[in-house]
């Protein structure tokens, strides 16, 4: 780099801080520095584009162009060479602006007479916040150096707009993160929340965007980075070697920390006057460019690492750290891109609810709201970016939107909802000890679905009669290795002694597809849904199996035991599961622990394919449960992760329930109990249309057993039936509005 182009940006990064610490008003501020930038330069015209709104720019301020455009010329993104830049979060550099293809002409500027045209996006961490333009009236392309140089402005203007040097009162910018900001993401859990931001992993926030001394700046880049190679190095130390995977992606961080090009650019910014914290933020913004257009996956895990590093070295220079002293507020409701099983799990069940940039409907996350019972919404996309600790936020899960410091509004709407709720709970105790009878004479259990020592709890307060299916597989989610036999017959014992006599069904290991264990190697297979998952996973990995099984004979120690296998396809598959816990059975009876008191083994139903098993297998399984959330994508054809066509099929669908008959009678014809687990066992509507159809045994999270109860015993399934027979005669596709009405004719809310 030029020296004296060094100097010359470093001098007018001094005087943009000077400018920056005056106590002017945000207005006279961006004045200032469009003149700066100008006279800099050597341009005619330096002018600042900031967005109203996410999809509309303005020009805030200029030098060159005419006073009187400013706060009144607007555009939409992609509208102008100006609007081109903010779309494409690329650089447009033209001697010949006029013939630029995406050109437009604003009279009310004065710009018809320069011809040169330099438009960057001012932008932090992936987003983008404006445009800086440069123009003159020679025709010319501006250099690399000059370019560069405009990049380091444009990001510390970034920094001061995050930090709110900007705001006017009279036309300027309103400050960030004040204004209420909805996001509609997708729903993970029901269910609706008021409470306020706790961010998993709090903005870095950078003070000091401009530094005097740049020998001084490398010291402390250097020092930094020394201490993220040793931290990286301890991490790696501590690996087993038999956790490929985790070593892997420490050895990709290993590679950008010690990588000699990486230092080198943040040298060279800190060297244009940038401080080290700057430096280091600027990179990470330009890989989050690149991160946004690689079209390798390979490309953007490993920018996602350096993404992450550059998070960990932020944190070392600002002492902004994990732990940054902000209190947990009142009211929790905990906001991250992601979070894994065990993080989430430190929280503890003092969060109200959860809102994520990123996961799944059966993530772990999910997983572990339902067992909550808290609100979850996901595909939130930029919440993190726009949050701060603290803000008030409300989250409603069965819309799957957040608002973000609401309006009165808004929130009067919603504290209404949240009471109708709690007041409906109130008269939902009262049925706890009553038995789910119709109105017709029929008897439905109500059973729950658990996966922590924690959800027990609920089983005495929800009027539960046992648990329908206990999740094994959070044992092992989280965990940074294989639990021992030990720990699993303990924590088995313990849900046992929790459920003080009532039956317990323990699901194995329900692993693969979106349920990924830390210590295992994923898969990569194009269609994880349907791949090496679940009772797959343990017919080819036996020794987890029996290891598990033989924790679960010993828990028992005398007691019944219920066991049931996850995603069993084949008849031959549930053979082969049973025969290893028969083999686990006398193994354990020779070594002299206690059998337990009797034995179900049983299957669950969640692929089209075992509803059609010869009939030795209905005569052979102890009970099946049918597991809906699955047996619904597959029967459909439709991901459940997939939001384009999640909400294409209906529970209530004609053809889904009819399928569910189909099962019942042929369960029934054999004596096999049957039941129906999933989200729609917990919805009032859904559950009297699969009541409709013979099942006779729900399970769902602890929160649905009383209305769904509440509804049940107003009932007379009969009606229902006739119900949905009806609506099947005249060609409906789903019974849904059916349903709705006939519950509305007589009085009952589904």
């Amino acid at each position: 780099m030029p020296q004296h182009l060094e100097s010359e940006s470093r001098k007018l990064l001094g005087r943009l801080r000077d400018t920056l610490a005056e106590s002017s008003a945000g207005q006279t501020r961006l004045d200032r520095i469009t003149h700066l930038i100008a006279d800099s330069m050597y341009t005619e015209v330096c002018s600042i584009y900031l967005f109203r709104d996410s999809d509309t720019l303005e020009l805030c301020a200029t030098e060159g162009l005419k006073a009187e455009a400013v706060h009144k010329t607007r555009m939409r993104v992609g509208e102008g060479l100006v609007g081109r830049v903010a779309r494409a979060r690329s650089i447009v550099n033209t001697a010949d602006a006029p013939s630029e293809r995406g050109f437009r002409y604003m009279p009310e500027t004065g710009e018809e007479i320069y011809s040169s045209f330099l438009g960057l996006p001012i932008q932090r961490l992936g987003e983008i916040l404006g445009v800086l333009v440069v123009q003159s009236k020679e025709a010319r392309e501006f250099s690399g150096d000059e370019i560069y140089a405009l990049e380091v402005v444009a990001m510390v203007l970034a920094e001061m707009t995050e930090l709110g040097a900007f705001i006017s009162e009279e036309g300027g910018m309103a400050a960030l993160h004040q204004h209420p900001v909805m996001f509609k993401g997708a729903t993970g859990q029901e269910g609706v929340a008021e409470g306020n931001v706790y961010l998993h992993e709090p903005r870095v926030v950078v003070t000091n965007p401009v530094a005097d001394d740049p020998e001084a700046e490398k010291v402390r880049l250097k020092a930094a980075i020394d201490t993220l190679r040793l931290s990286v190095d301890g991490m790696l130390a501590t690996v087993e070697p038999a956790e490929k995977d985790q070593r892997e992606v420490l050895e990709a961080y290993r590679m950008f920390a010690n990588s000699r090009g990486w230092m080198r650019r943040m040298e060279e910014d800190i060297d244009r006057g940038l401080s080290a914290e700057a430096a280091v933020e600027k990179e990470q913004s330009t890989a989050r460019g690149r991160l946004a257009t690689a079209p390798d996956p390979y490309m953007r895990e490993r920018l996602h690492d350096l993404d992450d590093l550059s998070n960990r070295l932020l944190r070392i220079l600002t002492g902004q750290g994990s732990e940054t002293g902000a209190e947990m507020p009142e009211n929790p409701i905990l906001v991250a891109r992601n979070i894994g099983p065990g993080e989430l799990l430190d929280y503890g069940k003092n969060l109200k609810g959860i809102v994520l940039e990123q996961g799944s409907v059966g993530s772990h996350a999910a997983v572990v709201a339902r067992a909550w019972a808290i609100p979850l919404v996901i595909h939130a996309e930029g919440i993190t970016t726009e949050a701060l600790n603290g803000n008030a936020i409300l989250i409603d899960g069965d819309q799957g939107i957040a608002h973000l410091r609401p309006d009165d509004t808004v929130t009067l709407a919603f504290r209404d909802k949240i009471a109708m709720q709690a007041e409906a709970q109130k008269r939902y105790a009262g049925l706890v000890g009553l038995p789910a009878e119709t109105a017709c004479g029929k008897t439905i259990a109500m059973h729950m679905n658990a996966g922590l020592m924690a959800d027990l709890p609920s089983l005495a307060t929800s009027g539960a009669e046992g648990v329908g299916l206990f999740r094994t597989e959070l044992q092992f989610l989280i965990r940074n290795k294989v639990p021992r036999r030990g720990e699993l017959a303990t924590i088995y014992a313990q849900v046992m002694d929790a459920a003080r006599g009532k039956p317990v069904v323990f699901r194995t290991l329900d692993i693969g597809s979106d349920k990924v264990l830390p210590y295992m190697k994923p898969q990569d297979e194009p269609n994880p849904a349907m791949g090496w998952r679940a009772i797959r996973v343990g017919l080819d990995k036996r020794g987890v199996m029996r290891m598990q099984l033989q924790a679960l004979t010993r828990a028992a120690a005398g007691r019944p035991l219920t066991v049931m296998f996850p995603f069993v396809a084949q008849f031959e598959e549930f053979r082969q599961a049973r025969a290893i816990l028969m083999e686990v059975l006398d193994s354990e009876a020779k070594l002299g622990h206690a059998p337990p008191a009797s034995i179900k083994v049983g299957a669950m139903l969640e692929t089209p394919s075992l509803a059609f098993a010869p009939d030795r297998f209905f005569e052979e399984t102890d009970f099946i449960s049918i597991g809906g959330n699955d047996l619904k994508q597959f029967f459909f054809a439709a991901d459940r992760e997939n939001e384009r066509v999640r909400k294409r099929y209906d529970t209530l669908n004609y053809s889904f329930l009819s399928f569910i008959r189909q099962i019942v009678a042929r369960c029934d014809r054999f004596g096999t109990p049957v039941s129906f687990c999933g989200e729609d066992a917990g919805r009032p509507l859904e559950a009297i249309a699969l009541t409709a159809m013979g099942v006779r045994t729900l399970s769902m999270r602890p929160a649905s057993i009383g209305p769904v109860k509440s509804v049940l015993r107003r009932l007379d399934l009969n009606e229902v039936t006739a119900v949905i027979d009806e609506a099947a005669a005249r060609g409906a596709q789903s019974v849904r509005a059916d349903l709705i009405a006939y519950l509305a004719n007589h009085g009952m809310i589904a």
